[in-house]
């Protein structure tokens, strides 16, 4: 992290490309459809990802977090994901921008091997607490988790469809930033929590480091069409041919429109190259370690980072008990 004149900068290097979202017109049969692509830099695209695991960091150190599509903040009575973030009635307090490695304004895709900085200018104060957890959260992305657009596609390891787009990896990247501490330590963080409003977040409260966890240097795939080390992870058929009938809790679930059902995501991500895969349990990791086992007969305990222990590891050396 770098300081100047109280603006914050994060640098980084893309580990795959990023994709944050564009959508172009063009005409098909006459008619003008949206086409969805990666082609331009949505920073927007960025920043919601960074609020989402943002909210995932404050659950874990047991703070609340609303769900900004459910049970919204509002004006001055906000949780204190929206302070920094903003909600309705209450404006964000920083100016985030992506930089190139000149320091220049951002406007295209994030591709592989591609140098890039996160600049947040303050609009108001922003407190030494909110700084570190934004600090925290990065560091949580760089290290255990994913940015961006289209982190749920899936790996395979099929020659011949390698290069479908939903098997591409996207979102991974490294901090080339070492932490800087500013004294605030845990417990200064836990008490500057508590102060904010608590909503309700029974129906999302997996979303915490509480419940999650990551392995680095494995991968889940399909193999063939008959084998899916992905699938049978999350409770699927394995077979191409056959569809679960009833997703479970860690599959998500598939929108259903007649029904008025919408999606919701699986708890299961993976990536090929470099290889991390990373989820959310419920209520605890034993079952999906028995699970992984059967995927990769040598992951050994070491190998499986929970949350709580990957919050010590992200905390600042001198915070550590």
């Amino acid at each position: 992290m770098i300081l100047a004149k109280g603006k914050r900068t994060w640098q980084f290097k893309a580990l795959t490309d990023l994709w944050t979202g564009s959508v172009t017109l063009e005409e098909r049969h006459g008619q003008i459809k949206e086409k969805t692509g990666p082609g331009r830099l949505i920073t927007t695209g960025l920043l919601g990802s960074i609020r989402w695991w943002f909210e995932v960091l404050v659950r874990g150190l047991g703070g609340y977090a609303c769900d900004p599509t459910g049970t919204k903040c509002e004006g001055q009575n906000h949780c204190v994901v929206c302070e920094l973030f903003g909600c309705t009635g209450w404006a964000r307090k920083f100016r985030f921008e992506v930089l190139d490695k000149a320091g220049k304004l951002k406007t295209d895709q994030i591709k592989t091997g591609d140098p890039f900085q996160f600049h947040f200018t303050p609009l108001r104060p922003i407190q030494k607490e909110e700084w570190m957890l934004l600090d925290l959260t990065l560091r949580l992305i760089t290290g255990y988790g994913a940015i961006g657009g289209k982190t749920v596609f899936k790996p395979t390891d099929e020659s011949s469809r390698a290069s479908k787009l939903h098997h591409k990896d996207y979102g991974l990247v490294q901090m080339t930033t070492s932490q800087q501490f500013d004294g605030t330590g845990r417990g200064d963080l836990e008490i500057y929590l508590s102060k904010w409003r608590k909503p309700n977040d029974d129906d999302f409260a997996w979303a915490s480091l509480r419940h999650f966890w990551c392995v680095n240097g494995k991968y889940l795939a399909r193999q063939d069409g008959n084998t899916s080390t992905f699938n049978h992870v999350i409770g699927r058929p394995e077979p191409k041919q056959q569809s679960g009938q009833n997703d479970s809790w860690i599959a998500g679930r598939r929108p259903d429109r007649r029904n008025n059902i919408e999606a919701e995501s699986k708890k299961v991500f993976s990536f090929k190259n470099p290889a991390r895969t990373f989820g959310f349990v419920k209520p605890n990791f034993a079952e999906i370690k028995t699970l992984l086992r059967k995927a990769w007969p040598d992951l050994q305990d070491t190998d499986f980072h929970e949350g709580p222990a990957i919050l010590d590891d992200l905390l600042p050396k001198e915070d550590r008990p």
